[in-house]
């Protein structure tokens, strides 16, 4: 008879699985149903524990934390041996080291090598969250260090780059906590595995209380159908799931998964940061001091990894092995450190360089452009990925403003196509600068996005397409009247007709704009300074260069200064007697007058 370590209850010891399986509710015995005593064991009798122990099987269990225990026969075998004394007293051995003299050898200090041969940056993982440098989230004050306090620890997903201390977060979390840690990464685990460690979580919780820590290292990795494995366990609280990603977890993880956890964002380490995680590297590892490895090597180093503490360290490392050599040099030191730009082609990093790209484009800084273009391609990005966002910027932002730069950013895109890297990255710069310096003019952008925002509005999408308007391709669609009214402006004087093309429902709608940009006005603009306001002499014409700058009213004016009549089409062709074949003349056709009064007034 035992006790159940859950509910207390006497049970037979043959049936405590059983018992606990039941969810403590079977196999449960009365007191006083117990025999009242047992027969007293004897070397021909042995007891009913011992019995079993001989008879019985060892049951394998696959908990990870468990501690394999031996039987009581292994124990006995285990025991340490006994040393008979001269005076044929036996006594263990402990009492036998005891009386070892001083002269004897000491035992060699055990050596382990796996720690040995763990690179720097494994070595130098902090041990508690105190030793944790630049992250505010696990300082005294921090919100992840009183929720350890508070035993509190929620599901959460450590978002930030890579070297900032996300595994060390998390494996310092369960250390703290007192609770069980598992990890795995998501590159080479799958749904199985994970099931297997929810199960073994539930078993550890229900028999100790003890709660599981589940890490999941580039769980981005894993797909959302994997991701939704997660969900049940962590609801259930059966995990603390911990969760880390260099993606950003709003396209990355799965919706439901990410509102069952905390988000937190690593923060990028700062110089001061790393230089203070590598002058302690170098106080652990007893290096002697080195004009090599001076204050200000190591702030090159911080600067060199860009917020990255493993890359750092790894630096550090090699450059521990270089200044060993005679005749290193600081600037062979350096020389030797090849920096690799930390850059990400399928992460944030590659969408907010191109980014910055178009923005630069955009504003009309060649400067920037260049700088931002010249990062992309030394790390390694697919010019053809750039030439793409060349062609949509010189529709998107400069437009109509200059329509042939469409045809130079079409030609970069083939040449990238033909050439290819390095000698395309000219021609990328061509078309770069050809756009950065280029006027701007975002008429047929915000014309379309104007168009796209109507078709929200309920019922817009869905209007008849006029009658005139459809195609007729067979003689029924000819019979319905299918295009029957239509006017094929072409056999037209000047193509003019009167003809409607919207819906009757959006008639005089308009979504194209009469200026190229907007007509905000950026308050940090330097006022404009004064200058001499231009006289102009009565009856004297305003030059022919400022009034083409100042649209069609310069247009006219040029006309008007000339001599030249500004006439329509029909109107010279009647002038010079005819001869020349316009096409027919609409009846309806408007006046000049009454075009232009039907245009002021949409």
């Amino acid at each position: 008879m035992v006790a159940c370590p859950i509910c207390s209850n006497p049970v037979q010891e043959r049936n405590i699985n059983s018992h606990i399986d039941s969810n403590c509710i079977d196999h449960i015995e009365d007191d006083a149903s117990a025999p009242p005593s047992k027969p007293v064991a004897s070397f021909f009798t042995p007891s009913a524990k011992r019995a079993t122990n001989l008879t019985t099987t060892k049951k394998e269990v696959s908990t990870p934390t468990a501690i394999a225990t031996p039987t009581p026969l292994l124990k006995h075998a285990l025991q340490e041996p006994a040393v008979t004394a001269t005076n044929g007293v036996k006594r263990p051995l402990e009492q036998e080291e005891e009386t070892k003299t001083e002269h004897d050898v000491p035992k060699r200090p055990k050596v382990n090598h796996l720690a040995k041969a763990a690179p720097l940056a494994e070595r130098m993982r902090p041990r508690t969250l105190d030793d944790v440098c630049g992250q505010e989230l696990v300082g005294p004050n921090g919100v992840i260090r009183g929720l350890i306090e508070q035993d509190r620890v929620p599901s959460m997903i450590l978002w930030g780059g890579p070297g900032t201390g996300k595994t060390t977060i998390a494996r310092l979390i369960a250390h703290t906590a007192g609770c069980r840690f598992v990890e795995i990464n998501s590159t080479s685990s799958g749904v199985n595995e994970c099931k297997r460690i929810f199960l073994e979580a539930r078993n550890e919780l229900g028999l100790t209380g003890r709660k599981t820590i589940l890490f999941c290292d580039e769980i981005h990795r894993f797909s959302k159908s994997q991701q939704d494995v997660f969900l049940g366990p962590v609801e259930a609280g059966q995990i603390t799931l911990i969760g880390a990603t260099t993606e950003n977890p709003s396209f990355k993880v799965v919706t439901a998964l990410l509102s069952r956890c905390r988000t937190f964002t690593l923060a990028k380490l700062s110089v001061d940061d790393i230089t203070t995680i590598l002058q302690r590297a170098l106080d652990a590892e007893s290096v002697p001091p080195s004009d090599l490895l001076s204050q200000e090597f190591l702030s090159y180093l911080s600067s060199f990894a860009d917020g990255d503490a493993r890359t750092a360290l790894n630096l550090l490392e090699l450059a521990i092995d270089l200044s060993a050599r005679p005749g290193t040099t600081p600037e062979s030191l350096q020389k030797s450190l090849t920096q690799t730009l930390v850059y990400d082609r399928a992460g944030d990093q590659h969408y907010d360089t191109i980014s910055a790209l178009h923005k630069s484009v955009r504003g009309s800084d060649p400067d920037a452009s260049l700088y931002y273009l010249a990062r992309m391609l030394q790390s390694g990005e697919d010019p053809l990925y750039i030439a793409r966002r060349l062609v949509v910027i010189a529709s998107e932002d400069v437009g109509m403003a200059d329509n042939t730069l469409l045809s130079l950013a079409t030609a970069t895109y083939a040449a990238c196509q033909t050439i290819g890297m390095p000698e395309c990255r000219i021609n990328l710069a061509h078309a770069t600068v050809a756009l950065a310096l280029a006027p701007k003019s975002t008429r047929a952008y915000r014309g379309l996005g104007a168009a796209m925002k109507a078709l929200k509005e309920p019922g817009i999408a869905g209007l008849p397409i006029p009658i005139h308007l459809r195609n007729a391709p067979t003689r029924l669609m000819k019979e319905m009247g299918y295009g029957k009214e239509y006017k094929y402006n072409p056999n037209y004087v000047g193509g003019r007709v009167v003809q409607e093309y919207f819906p009757e429902q959006m008639l005089g709608t308009r979504f194209l704009e009469d200026r190229d940009l907007g007509t905000e006005v950026d308050p940090e603009l330097p006022l404009p300074a004064p200058s001499e306001e231009k006289v102009e002499v009565a009856g004297e014409p305003a030059e022919e260069e400022e009034m083409l700058l100042d649209g069609d009213a310069g247009v006219d004016a040029v006309r008007e200064a000339s001599g030249e009549q500004h006439e329509l089409p029909e109107m010279q062709a009647q002038r010079q007697g005819g001869e020349e074949d316009y096409g027919e003349v609409d009846d309806n056709i408007w006046t000049e007058e009454d075009y232009l009064a039907n245009s002021c007034s949409q």
